[in-house]
């Protein structure tokens, strides 16, 4: 049996292989999907979606992985899904049908990294600022990397050569990261030690020798591992108290809604940094982020609102800002932090109206 399809399979299922005795419903629903994929080859769209909804979730989190925006991961998503169900007369069953599948999103991914290129934040294209930058104009020429929901993703490993947590493969550093690598050696590094594929099998969804995976993954982690702090964001929340780190989102969204400098300053890392795209400036360093913060949100926007939520896997907070013709907060960014200990060390602030309905929370609060 095909590795990948251990990693994802019913226990049950694969005992049932091992010809272990199980229960009669465990042979039922195995004979389900024999069933429906007779069905979907025949050309019943209903069979085929039942046997894809089970895997959307993480083909949809590979893809994002692999594209850094969840716009362009739900175009790659459904393009892979249409073309799986155009081809799957082709998938032969001697392998899973999750790693045919992941083969299919791969090479669709591939195919919009080769026209779109990799995705960027503003510490990508140039130094940061000394002082607040007032009136910046967005940069609507920078395809920017996007913030991803992450309801859903469990922390589980995928299978023995995987070396990331899911949730650890959506943090925005490892996100990031990833857009520096050529569009092989990111497909190539995700299967493998996000995924758990072996070399071999990655080998066969990209077309290409063990020798050329094996050799693309040791410049990929090298890259990579230049690129990424440790410990991942998983780590360190790991070893925060689930209260106290509510009071570190509350306290940052309370001390943005008072305009309260003070009580900012004493959440943040000494080496904080503060970027906010599609704007291409940002800050580092607390005095360079707190002059930031004091002439601009906290004082010179007006009224916010935040309602906190989860993004890349970290604690994160939708913002609102009061609009007087609409009489109402209107979203206006997606705020995800990165902690170090119990201390903000990066805030990243994707300004857009268009971010917050992957997260399902409102445009606007009354």
């Amino acid at each position: 049996m095909d590795r990948a399809a251990e990693h994802t399979e019913d226990p049950d299922l694969t005992r049932a292989r091992e010809g272990e005795k199980v229960p009669d419903l465990v042979r039922v629903r195995e004979g389900e999907k024999d069933s429906d994929l007779a069905r979907a080859r025949g050309g019943d769209g209903a069979a085929f979606t039942r046997l894809v909804e089970p895997l959307r979730r993480e083909l949809h989190a590979h893809c994002y992985r692999m594209l850094g925006s969840t716009h362009d991961a739900d175009d790659a998503l459904q393009d892979a899904l249409l073309r799986a169900w155009r081809g799957l007369a082709r998938f032969e069953g001697r392998g899973s049908l999750r790693s045919w599948l992941y083969t299919v999103a791969t090479r669709t991914c591939l195919d919009v990294v080769e026209t779109r290129g990799r995705r960027a934040l503003p510490v990508d294209l140039g130094p940061s600022s000394d002082g607040a930058m007032v009136g910046g104009a967005p940069l609507s020429d920078v395809a920017w990397l996007g913030p991803y929901s992450d309801e859903g993703l469990t922390g589980d490993l995928a299978g023995p050569h995987a070396r990331y947590e899911q949730r650890e493969a959506v943090e925005l550093a490892f996100v990031a990261a990833l857009q520096h690598l050529p569009g092989n050696q990111r497909a190539a590094l995700l299967l493998f030690e996000v995924l758990g594929f072996s070399a071999a099998e990655i080998a066969t969804m990209m077309d290409t020798t063990i020798a050329s995976v094996n050799s693309a993954l040791q410049r990929a982690r090298r890259i990579v591992a230049e690129k990424i702090p440790a410990p991942t964001q998983q780590q360190t929340l790991r070893e925060i108290d689930d209260a106290r780190l509510r009071e570190i989102v509350a306290g940052y969204s309370a001390a943005l809604e008072r305009g309260d400098a003070d009580a900012l300053v004493a959440l943040l890392t000494e080496d904080v940094t503060w970027s906010m795209p599609p704007l291409a400036h940002w800050y580092h360093g607390l005095e360079a982020v707190t002059d930031f913060a004091v002439r601009i949100p906290l004082t010179g926007c007006g009224s916010w609102r935040h309602v906190p939520t989860s993004a890349n896997g970290q604690p994160a907070v939708g913002s609102y800002l009061w609009d007087d013709d609409a009489g109402a907060h209107l979203a206006w960014a997606i705020n995800v932090l990165t902690l170090r200990g119990e201390r903000i060390a990066e805030i990243t602030t994707f300004i857009g109206l268009e971010h917050f309905t992957p997260f399902g929370l409102p445009a606007s609060l009354v």
